[in-house]
């Protein structure tokens, strides 16, 4: 009897996956409390490996995995995965960027109502029993330039939402077959440059490797229009934290909406502890992906995807 595949799931995933992945006939051990060191020890045993953030597959995880042929990401981003060492080993990795689309759009815009609405401060006052009707004037969303940096899943999801609001949407992506979709439903290619010397709000969704770390920085900043907004949901380190901040205290960008840190918790960077205290900064602990909808479809799209490399 042939003996079945092995799939080792370390970071949660919905229950519907799981038994997805039983009834196609795979082995299966979760493990979501698991250490580096157990991980390392006991890879070699597994066919699959399904995670999420928390869990660092890195070259001595890949060197160890003497039966290793998938390694799934359950979400977008694929920095926690030593990708380089996986395609020397040939190991196939997969993600699902295309499950928490939506849910991280939704959170592009309940960042910049927060900002042009002020929201949170509204709110706080409310609490402590303060009336700030008149330092609650804001803005709408309405005919203001929106430039979205990566045109992937979630870009175009963010693309779809500004213009039923009314929003002037300019993208700009590395990628030729993305600048047909970005005209294709009704916003404008731009390049880089020029995109960020026209957005009054800029929303960044590439994913962070060498190329885009820094991506956002201070020059580029600087060619910003005054008390421009910046909104990052991607990854932290693709905008300049440093330079954001200096921004943000010269006033000359009017706020930032900011799920995402190059530390995370950023308690423990003296600079993004300052950065998250601005009263022109709101800041929600990466929770762009953070629904209950978000999270069966990660999961499952990531599932049936181990099983079809599986097949072959």
């Amino acid at each position: 009897m042939k003996e079945k595949s092995r799939v080792l799931v370390t970071d949660a995933i919905h229950k519907d996956a799981i038994s997805h992945l039983e009834k196609a006939g795979l082995d299966v051990a979760v493990r979501t409390d698991i250490s580096a060191d157990e991980l390392k020890q006991v890879i070699g045993e597994y066919d699959a490996i399904i995670v999420r953030g928390r869990t660092k597959v890195t070259s001595e995880v890949i060197a160890a995995g003497q039966r290793l042929k998938i390694i799934g990401r359950s979400g977008v981003g694929l920095d926690n995965v030593d990708r380089a060492a996986a395609k020397e080993r040939g190991i196939h990795v997969v993600n699902s960027p295309e499950g928490p689309s939506v849910s991280v759009a939704e959170l592009v815009f309940a960042l910049a109502f927060n900002i042009l609405r002020r929201v949170s401060f509204a709110d706080q006052g409310m609490r402590e029993g303060k009336w700030l009707k008149k330092a609650c004037k804001g803005n709408e969303l309405k005919g203001r330039k929106l430039g979205i940096v990566g045109f992937g899943f979630i870009g175009e999801e963010v693309a779809k939402r500004a213009l039923a609001f009314g929003m002037n949407v300019f993208a700009f992506d590395i990628l030729p077959d993305r600048i047909e979709v970005i005209t294709a439903i009704g916003a404008e290619y731009k390049p880089l440059k020029d995109l960020l010397a026209d957005s009054d709000i800029l929303s960044v969704h590439v994913p962070l490797n060498p190329k885009t770390k820094g991506l956002v920085g201070a020059a580029e900043i600087a060619t910003m229009p005054e008390g421009a907004i910046i909104i990052n949901t991607s990854r932290g380190g693709i905008v300049d934290e440093r330079a954001l901040h200096e921004a943000l205290v010269s006033e000359k960008l009017g706020g930032a909406g900011l799920d995402v840190f190059s530390e995370e918790p950023p308690f423990g960077n003296e600079l993004l502890r300052k950065l998250v205290a601005l009263p022109n900064v709101v800041a929600t602990p990466h929770i762009g992906a953070m629904t209950w909808e978000a999270e069966l479809a990660n999961s499952m799209i990531i599932a049936e995807k181990i099983i079809t490399q599986m097949k072959r």
